[in-house]
Formats: structure tokens, sequence, C-alpha cells
């Protein structure tokens, strides 16, 4: 009586492949951003700084010392077009989602630096961000934005991230996308709803107000 060929070997043989396939760690992601991948995928510090510190300028966001899970969310929702980017779109699709967790957890570990730069903001402005980010508009049914991101910007938790020194610009850019819904991968659905609320000279005031904090956990905000 002839016995039936065993599926052992093979079960041991795909295992062997998926243990095999390599995956990206910090020394990918320190690589990655510093000359990019082979697959096309451009040095991340050439927009987003040195040290993850972001450029105001050019309105590229700080990374450095943001939520892990948020940066990793965000690289996916690039990748899968919920989060429209012509810059970013291309760029994550060049990652393997083992790099694109290693980029999150590599820029999450850095300390937060802001950099210097950008227009200098209108002090007028600025006191009418602030009142906003705190009190909101209820004649709008609109909350204050400290309610979900923190009194002073720093973010609570993977959901909603460190506001306070982030680039105006990328603020900005960032509420009309919102309001336009070329972004639309909040997991609460909460943020199309608020600043679909607000006139253009509210988001450049929010944006202001925000970019004139220092940044959680940076020297400046330490000094206070």
């Amino acid at each position: 009586m002839s016995s039936r060929p065993t599926s052992l070997p093979w079960i041991v043989a795909l295992g062997l492949v998926a243990i095999s396939v390599p995956r990206a760690d910090a020394q990918d992601a320190a690589s990655i951003v510093r000359d990019g991948n082979a697959n096309g995928a451009p040095a991340c510090r050439s927009c987003h700084g040195e040290y993850g510190e972001g450029n105001p300028d050019g309105g590229f966001p700080r990374l450095a010392g943001l939520p892990r899970d948020y940066i990793l969310h965000q690289l996916r929702s690039f990748q899968d077009g919920s989060r429209a980017s012509d810059i970013m779109q291309p760029v994550a699709s060049s990652l393997s989602d083992s790099e694109r967790e290693a980029l999150a957890t590599y820029y999450a570990s850095l300390p937060t630096a802001r950099t210097e730069g950008g227009e200098a903001p209108d002090a007028r402005l600025v006191m009418e961000g602030k009142r906003l980010a705190q009190k909101g508009d209820w004649h709008k049914e609109m909350p204050g934005c400290g309610q979900c991101h923190g009194p002073s910007g720093q973010g609570v938790g993977p959901n909603f991230p460190p506001l306070a020194g982030q680039p105006a610009l990328y603020l900005s850019a960032q509420l009309s996308a919102w309001k336009s819904k070329t972004r639309k991968n909040d997991p609460l659905g909460l943020m199309a709803g608020v600043a679909g609320k607000l006139t253009d000279g509210e988001v450049a005031a929010v944006s202001a107000y925000y970019a004139s904090l220092p940044a959680p956990g940076s020297n400046k905000e330490l000094a206070r």
C-alpha cells in the first residue's frame, strides 16, 4: 500500500520563503531618509529636512516626534489615494509596507525640533486664530480645535496629531484639502465637517496661530 506524499515539505518550504522575506528596519529607514530607495522613492530629507524638522517656506510638515501610527496611516492613505497629493502619492507607492512601517517608527523616535522660517505672522491674525482654536464658533456649531488636538495643540493620540509648530502653509493646505474633500482619511469623519465651516480668512488665522506655537517637546516649549 503506497502512502500519499506528505505536504509537510511544501509547508516547510513556504514557511522558509515567508521567513526569508526581508523587512525594513531602523537602518533601512535612515537610508531611505538620506538617499531614497531602489524603487524610486526620493530621499525624505529633501523636503522634510535632515532631522524631520520640516520646511516652513516650502510648506512641508515636521515629521519628527509625530505619533508612529499617525505617520503610518498617512503614508498608507497617500498610497491608496484617500489623502491626495501629487508629491506624496508616488513616493508612498514606491515604498513597501514594511518600509512605511520602518519610516513611521523612525520619525516617531526623533526628538522634536522646530525649524525657523516662513513669513512672520500678523499679530491680529494670530489672536483671531487663537480665539477659534480655543473656543470655536458655536454660532456655526464649530468646536474649538483644542477639544480634539489638545489645549496647546500638542496632539492627542494617533488620530489627533500635534498642530503646534507646524508650518502655516502646511496647515492651511490641509484645512483646504479637508474642505474640498481631497483629503478624506480622518478615521472619525470629523475634519471635513469642521473645516467646511471655516472661511478662508479663518483658515489663515488658525494656521498662523498654531504655526506661532512651539512644537511639543521642543527646546522652546520646555523653556517656557
